[in-house]
């Protein structure tokens, strides 16, 4: 997939200038490397972020058209509105077809809803690294590097070395010492619900609260008695 972004060269500089770009939907932009000089350029914000969201756009060279002018160049970084989520600025870097380039490559997972591990087993897929740092020559670049999962069980891994990668391409963080884990599969785990037995003695507890009550009733029935007793005794007298 090849992308073009176009861009003018930007005559004013500076925090006042930049933030004055971005009201008129504008990207300030830095461009450099190579044999020329750095210079400083302006993007349509909108055409930019356009090309922005293609996964391409980040890992792949570009064709910068400048002032009619194209050249090959790279993403090196950006700025992010941390609310609005729109590019705050953009650097961008010449290529020089002969010199090898170091870059982050993203990772694509193959095949992990059919692996053994998840779909026999219920295995859980988790992904250590989302990239890889290599080196190549911009011929070379791929724009992705892919973690077939296919043949993973529970328990199983991929690493680093064991990721085929395209012809041309080395990487970077491998080494004797570095073989770091990509990808594997694990069993899920279990949550136990423990239940909570009741101390001994607790359900025996209840039966002297009974008691007290059936006292306290027949504490009440005897008061009772004695009040209608004594009713009946003065009712004698007066008859008396």
């Amino acid at each position: 997939m090849k992308i073009e972004i176009n861009a003018k060269i930007r005559e004013l500089k500076g925090t006042g200038a930049s933030r004055r770009l971005r009201h008129s939907g504008k990207v300030p932009g830095v461009l450099y490397g190579g044999k020329n000089e750095s210079m400083s350029i302006e993007l349509d914000s909108k055409e930019l972020f356009m090309q922005f969201k293609h996964e391409a756009f980040h890992a792949s060279i570009l064709t910068l058209n400048l002032d009619g002018k194209k050249e090959p160049v790279l993403l090196r970084d950006f700025q992010m509105h941390p609310v609005r989520n729109n590019i705050q600025h953009i650097d961008l870097q010449r290529i020089d077809e002969n010199k090898k380039l170091s870059v982050k490559i993203p990772f694509h997972f193959l095949n992990e809803e059919v692996a053994p591990g998840v779909k026999l087993e219920g295995g859980i897929v988790s992904h250590i690294m989302i990239e890889a740092d290599i080196s190549c020559l911009p011929k070379d670049l791929p724009t992705y590097i892919e973690v077939d999962l296919i043949n993973l069980s529970i328990g199983d891994s991929i690493h680093l070395s064991e990721i085929k990668i395209p012809e041309g391409v080395e990487l970077s963080s491998l080494s004797e010492d570095n073989d770091p884990i990509v990808t594997s599969i694990s069993r899920p785990k279990v949550v136990v619900e423990e239940v909570v037995a009741a101390p001994e003695g607790e359900e025996g507890e209840a039966a002297p609260e009974g008691e007290e009550g059936e006292a306290a009733k027949d504490g009440e029935n005897s008061e009772n008695k004695a009040t209608d007793k004594s009713s009946d005794d003065s009712k004698k007298e007066s008859k008396e």
